[in-house]
């Protein structure tokens, strides 16, 4: 009988052929860039045309390298990239601005503090690593937040983005869950899909736009389920963003209240997660919000 059995691989490996493509003679047709595999083609895959494709390039590499490395949950901070650690000096030009960034120093170690809550949590049955930290890869808020990890011998996610002024991943992130992007859209993405729960710190723009639109879809119930959004330091937040007046306006239901939580100690964000941390996530959840 005639043995049917589909080999694993048919056709060459394209890591293969892209080795083989460097070894043809020189001539008019082989110089010509028409003639470059298109993967190694650097200069069609930058085209304009070629957007979708980075699009997706951008979506698909981190989500196989989590998976590979059987991420299943994360816990997202955000936060500011100025605020100094305990001790440092801000280096603002302004004496003003510098002592009220110094004032903050403190959630430094309070984002630190957090992130160690549950990076000592084991992996599930299954092998799943859950509530893993995740933070933009920067410094101050986010460098904290890895560092928590770090202090643990955990593993931590950065999520970095390619800026006009370089900022490099701080030196608490696992190399091997080091990302960069080029789209912020694709960036913030990766921050939603896995989240469980998510902790703003106090922060600019960057903090505001993330923040805003991970209420959004939890708001309009694009994802699969509602999870706790910290805002830690009540006082910063009440002064920034007058969150009563959405509602007093009518601009959100009486029930988009909910969607928000203040804390203003990392024992309170603990008592917040402890439910979910223990009940549900330790017991093979590994379900995403694609």
């Amino acid at each position: 009988m005639t043995d049917r059995k589909i080999p694993a691989r048919v056709f060459a490996h394209a890591a293969q052929d892209a080795e083989s493509a460097k070894k043809n003679l020189s001539t008019p047709q082989t110089n010509s860039p028409s003639y470059k595999l298109a993967f190694q083609d650097e200069e069609f895959l930058l085209r304009d045309d070629m957007r979708p494709v980075r699009f997706q390039l951008e979506l698909q590499k981190p989500e196989l390298l989590l998976d590979e490395a059987k991420i299943a949950s994360t816990f997202v901070f955000y936060g500011s990239a100025r605020i100094p650690a305990p001790g440092v000096a801000s280096g603002h030009a302004d004496p003003k601005v510098a002592k009220r960034l110094e004032a903050l120093s403190p959630y430094y170690d309070e984002a630190r503090k957090l992130a160690q809550i549950t990076s000592g949590i084991p992996r599930d049955e299954a092998g799943w690593r859950h509530f893993v930290v995740c933070s933009g890869g920067g410094p101050s808020i986010m460098e904290a937040a890895n560092r928590g990890a770090h202090d643990l011998r955990a593993d931590s996610i950065g999520l970095n983005v390619v800026l006009p002024h370089e900022q490099m991943p701080n030196g608490y992130v696992t190399p091997e869950l080091s990302f960069q992007f080029h789209y912020f859209a694709l960036r913030k993405m990766h921050f939603m899909m896995r989240a469980k729960a998510l902790v703003a710190f106090p922060g600019g723009f960057g903090t505001m736009d993330e923040l805003f639109e991970m209420l959004t879809l939890i708001q309009t119930k694009k994802t699969k389920k509602q999870f706790p959004v910290l805002l830690f330091g009540s006082a910063f937040w009440k002064n920034t963003i007058n969150f009563e007046a959405f509602q007093e306006w009518g601009m959100v239901s009486p029930e988009d209240r909910d969607l928000y939580i203040h804390v203003d100690s990392v024992k309170e964000a603990r008592d917040m997660l402890i439910e979910i941390i223990t009940e549900k996530y330790l017991k093979g959840d590994s379900e995403t919000n694609d």
